[in-house]
């Protein structure tokens, strides 16, 4: 299984599809505010610890985007079609 890279730039889109602050990231991956700003403030991929950036994607994961690796179309992220619940 490869793992998925994601840049900065996909990480900053997908808090903007949640309407997340850096501080809603921060609470909600258990990775600092401070962190976060600096890895932001980066071009490319996620630089740091590979558990940062693996706490990034899982918590905006687990908020529903999802991120789309390259497949001729380029990056992105979008938000997953919500599961309707059976009445």
């Amino acid at each position: 299984m490869s793992i998925l890279k994601v840049s900065i730039r996909q990480i900053k889109a997908a808090r903007a599809l949640l309407g997340w602050s850096q501080g809603d990231l921060a609470k909600n991956s258990g990775i600092s505010a401070p962190t976060i700003k600096r890895l932001e403030a980066a071009e490319g991929d996620i630089g740091g610890r590979a558990e940062t950036g693996e706490s990034l994607v899982a918590a905006l994961q687990k908020a529903g985007v999802e991120f789309i690796a390259e497949n001729g179309g380029g990056v992105g992220v979008r938000l997953a079609k919500r599961q309707r619940r059976s009445k």
